[in-house]
């Protein structure tokens, strides 16, 4: 499930109240990411409905940033637009001049998500199990983003965006990025999909601990249990995803009150409480891998080593509300940050 806004029209349901952008203003940063992935479920909506022209409705959520569209991402199944590719408009030569983190992006590359409508839901949902059965890199959407994102990193500076399942092709192309080319993205991950029961959601702090103690000692486990069957020298010849990954450090957006993604804050802090209660090692070998993962020998491409956390506590009336996009460029917002680094 995706919640785009359910109004597409920016006027109404954008942030129009951010009339200029600070680029060193994390609020900002995070409104104008959002905002462009919004403008790919109202590009998609455009297609649908044959809306152009002066009758268009996805312009406004990048013109409104000084970003024009240079490329739709394209389903090579269904035809539909699933993603998008927006440059920052005359690029000012001061801009280069400024620190890293106060300047716009050259290139976004954003992805929606799921869009549970005749026409879209048959490819949305078939990516939805790749998501689920951890296998989403060998989708036609995956290796779109990923020749994109190779392509882009040689004109300028790129981020990464995406909600939902947008999120999680944001964030497995990021991480091959990083892996494979050492090229690490700024990427912005909105309600991204935790591939688990969603733990967190559980009032008693007691019964959390205990179960995810229980899953970590289960998860540590069958690690060993199959590292022994592959012996020494295949353990030797693999390079630990972790270490690959750990100084990319995506920033990811969690709703407590989403299902679908609220066990990211979970499995982070889990990650403290095991060291805290001298089950750190153990706790090491359960957040990078998952039993589904090590059964199937793949990586478990959901686990991060490291993330900027940003979480949304507010009570959200329905699920809806808490895992849509739209509730990430308030300005009323009520939000914790925590900052994870692997080591």
């Amino acid at each position: 499930m995706a919640c785009e806004c359910e109004s597409q029209v920016f006027s109404l349901s954008g942030p129009s109240f951010l009339t200029a952008v600070d680029w060193s203003n994390s609020h900002h940063k995070r409104s104008v990411a959002a905002s462009l992935v919004q403008g790919v479920y109202a590009l998609e909506e455009d297609r649908r409905r044959n809306r152009q022209g002066s009758d268009a409705l996805a312009p406004p959520w990048w013109h409104s940033f000084n970003f024009r569209l240079v490329q739709v991402l394209v389903d090579s199944h269904d035809v539909s637009h699933f993603g998008a590719v927006f440059e920052f408009v005359n690029y000012p030569h001061h801009h280069h001049q400024a620190p890293a983190a106060q300047r716009p992006p050259q290139y976004v590359i954003a992805f929606r998500g799921t869009i549970p409508k005749a026409g879209n839901r048959k490819e949305d949902f078939k990516l939805d199990i790749h998501l689920a059965v951890n296998d989403l890199q060998k989708s036609s959407r995956f290796q779109t983003g990923l020749e994109t994102a190779s392509q882009m990193v040689q004109h300028g500076t790129v981020w990464l965006a995406g909600h939902s399942l947008g999120s999680s092709l944001a964030l497995v192309v990021g991480r091959e990025m990083a892996k494979s080319y050492g090229v690490h993205l700024e990427t912005y991950l909105f309600n991204p999909p935790f591939v688990s029961p969603p733990i967190e959601r559980i009032k008693s702090d007691k019964v959390k601990l205990g179960l995810r103690l229980a899953g970590s000692l289960v998860t540590a486990g069958v690690a060993a249990v199959a590292g022994a069957v592959a012996g020494a020298g295949a353990r030797a010849r693999d390079i630990d995803p972790f270490v690959a990954l750990s100084t990319w450090v995506p920033y990811l957006f969690i709703n407590r009150s989403d299902p679908i993604c609220s066990e990211y804050a979970g499995y982070f802090k889990h990650r403290e409480d095991m060291e805290a209660i001298g089950a750190g090692r153990i706790g090491r070998v359960a957040t990078k891998n998952s039993v589904g993962s090590i059964l199937s020998s793949r990586e478990a491409l959901h686990l991060l080593p490291s993330a900027y956390l940003t979480l949304n506590g507010a009570a959200a009336p329905s699920v809806r509300e808490a895992h849509g996009i739209c509730q990430w460029w308030r300005h009323d917002l009520q939000l914790e940050y925590k900052y994870y680094q692997h080591n």
